[in-house]
């Protein structure tokens, strides 16, 4: 795969960069750089050839005077802007999930669904090269579109990464793995065989926006002994806007997006 360049490479853009043009409205316009081409917008064009070469953080003038603020994008930056089939799972979430499910570096990971694909590429980035992420999806264009945007994130198909097109119940009964991340309807029917994937110890966290699906959720972790130490959670995030002395929340905030329940997989009871 090419090399990626992360935010605050020390070098300069670089033709096939993927960057993020901000304007004075601070909207942002994710792009890939080629030599010979034009980024365009009702405030005139930018081509390629003059953003190449600069140094990350360069202010670039359009054709029409406006003035554009170019940097690498973020993860954050992936998450929102990428093109997308399923609802994806937002940073706060995914920053939550990487902790509360502890994704460290050498674990095998699995995952269902793979939706976006977002949620994916934070995975493979915490399961570092020495770890690995089995991603199942059913639907067969939710499938293509995580790829495509796994493919671009990484700028080809991590070799630590398996995308499986079919069903989870079918897939994790010949998987073995440290972590299970379930984003699906009906977490609760994959309990049984996640127990059986999962090695003592590890941890389920299943991504569900309703209470009621907590309720069922929970119930069915109670119900099972090889079950454990379950918590639910969720996350709110509030930007704030500072001007000077005029400092105040924002009327807008990332507020509930899905609730997050972790389990712990226990030993077998002994007979």
């Amino acid at each position: 795969m090419p090399e990626l360049r992360y935010p605050g490479h020390p070098d300069p853009l670089t033709e096939g960069d993927k960057i993020l043009l901000l304007d004075r409205k601070q909207r942002r316009y994710l792009m890939t750089l080629h030599s010979g081409g034009e980024w365009h917008s009702h405030h005139g064009f930018v081509p390629h050839d003059e953003i190449i070469g600069l140094p990350e953080g360069s202010r670039v003038r359009t054709t029409g005077g406006s003035t554009l603020l170019v940097v690498r994008p973020t993860s954050a930056d992936w998450t929102v802007k990428a093109p997308r089939g399923a609802q994806v799972v937002y940073p706060k979430d995914q920053a939550m999930i990487v902790t509360l499910a502890d994704i460290v570096p050498g674990a095998v990971v699995a995952e269902a669904g793979a939706g976006s694909g977002a949620l994916t590429a934070a995975l493979l980035r915490a399961v570092g090269p020495a770890g690995r992420v089995v991603s199942f999806e059913l639907r067969e264009e939710h499938a293509d579109v995580a790829e495509r945007n796994v493919v671009e994130r990484f700028g080809g198909v991590p070799p630590n990464w398996e995308l499986r097109r079919g069903d989870v119940l079918e897939g994790l009964a010949v998987v073995e793995c440290d972590r299970i991340i379930l984003d699906l309807a009906e977490p609760w029917t994959v309990l049984k065989v996640a127990a059986d994937a999962l090695h003592p110890g590890g941890i389920l966290l299943a991504y569900t926006p309703s209470v009621v699906q907590v309720t069922r959720l929970r119930e069915a972790l109670d119900g099972d002994s090889r079950w454990g130490m379950a918590q639910t959670s969720e996350t709110l995030v509030r930007t704030w806007h500072v001007d000077g002395q005029a400092v105040r929340p924002d009327h807008r905030m990332v507020a509930h997006t899905a609730f997050l329940t972790t389990a712990r997989r226990l030993a077998d009871a002994a007979e």
